[in-house]
């Protein structure tokens, strides 16, 4: 017979969440390998935590929300509380009970600044890298370095001059809930004379000499060649050496001290300058760089290049642009919703460990 579209009202209902989500569905072997290097961190989070008062909402389940929004590319925290209180297998990762009320979306920001005091990111992603089935996936001697440009969250029109008083707001005569009407033509602009009034820490800055002028951050990665997973990961502020300088620091953290172990590093020409080569083959590191010579002479040389590692670096390197093409448009970090680079900083490393989580789960079936 035919049932009745009807819906009856039950007085009690019994929903087992775990049921509820397939048993080959992604986000199961993310969970693990997630609860395990958030179990890794527990001392990190007592310490940032006071012992008395108001118990708050768990760091764990701060984080696992703050990673189901980059999995998905929900915009805001306020969008994402709106579907985890409907979406089941949006409860069941975070850790929320079928009657369990959803937070303020401003329990983010409140709790952002401890997390940012803490590095939690940071320490994160290097607690997945960690786990025993993850850290067999990398490789320990052939890695690739890059980085990108993240657009701030501020205006052009914020970009004043510096000690310039006067707030936003409309000119006189203007129309209400906008700001003034502002005419560049003719004027001089740069780092040095004007700062952004909204976000002090974003810098202007022309990726290429055709390209617009814009006010950035620059996010750097550091990948190894097996599996293109990201190692290392950084953001600061933009200048013609900041890629360099941050590729050095990311390889400091790989390279053995001694010099014992020795690894390759690839990139692309920008990195062909003859410090940073220098610097490389000072750490025992194997500089794998794209030959840079439009008018100039390379900094690498017959040493590296007749070696054929050195294409098959040149190769895999490319697939850096993988991890930036995610990070930038399904995670939605091409213009970064934050002020300042502490706060652009956790949103990008917390980016990057979430490219890990997406790919390891076929990585490990795989293995």
């Amino acid at each position: 017979m035919r049932g009745l579209d009807e819906r009856s009202g039950k007085l009690f209902s019994y929903v087992d969440l775990d049921r509820r989500v397939p048993e080959r569905h992604p986000l199961r072997a993310i969970r693990a390998i997630v609860n395990e290097a958030l179990a890794a961190l527990d001392g990190e989070f007592q310490a940032i935590y006071a012992s008395t008062g108001r118990p708050s909402i768990p760091p764990e389940k701060l984080l696992r929300a703050l990673l189901l929004q980059l999995f998905h590319g929900i915009r805001s925290e306020r969008q994402m509380m709106e579907r985890l209180d409907f979406d089941l297998s949006f409860r069941w990762f975070v850790g929320l009970g079928i009657d369990d009320a959803v937070w303020d979306a401003s329990t983010f920001s409140k709790n952002r600044d401890r997390l940012l005091d803490g590095d939690i990111a940071a320490q994160f992603l290097a607690a997945i890298l960690a786990g025993p089935r993850v850290k067999r996936l990398l490789s320990s001697e052939h890695f690739s370095v890059d980085g990108t440009l993240i657009e701030a969250w501020c205006s052009m029109k914020s970009f004043r001059p510096k000690g310039e008083t006067g707030a936003d707001g409309p000119g006189p005569g203007g129309p209400g809930g906008r700001n003034a009407e502002v005419n560049f033509r003719g004027e001089k602009r740069s780092n040095e004379t004007h700062a952004s009034t909204t976000d002090p820490d974003a810098l202007l800055y022309r990726k290429s000499p055709g390209a617009s002028a814009k006010l950035c951050y620059m996010g750097h990665v550091l990948m190894e060649n097996r599996n293109g997973l990201v190692v290392d990961a950084e953001a600061t502020r933009v200048s013609g050496h900041a890629e360099r300088l941050a590729a050095l620091e990311m390889v400091d953290g790989v390279a053995d001290p001694d010099g014992s172990r020795r690894i390759t590093i690839g990139a692309d020409k920008g990195f062909d300058a003859r410090d940073f080569v220098d610097e490389l083959r000072e750490r025992q590191v194997t500089p794998h760089i794209a030959q840079n010579q439009s008018g100039r002479r390379s900094a690498i040389d017959g040493r590296t290049t007749r070696h054929p590692g050195y294409a098959i670096s040149l190769r895999i390197r490319k697939r850096i642009e993988e991890v930036f093409g995610w990070v930038k448009s399904s995670a939605g970090q091409a213009k970064t919703r934050f002020r300042g680079l502490p706060r652009v900083r956790f949103a990008f490393m917390l980016t990057a460990a979430a490219y890990n989580l997406i790919r390891l789960p076929k990585l490990l079936e795989a293995g």
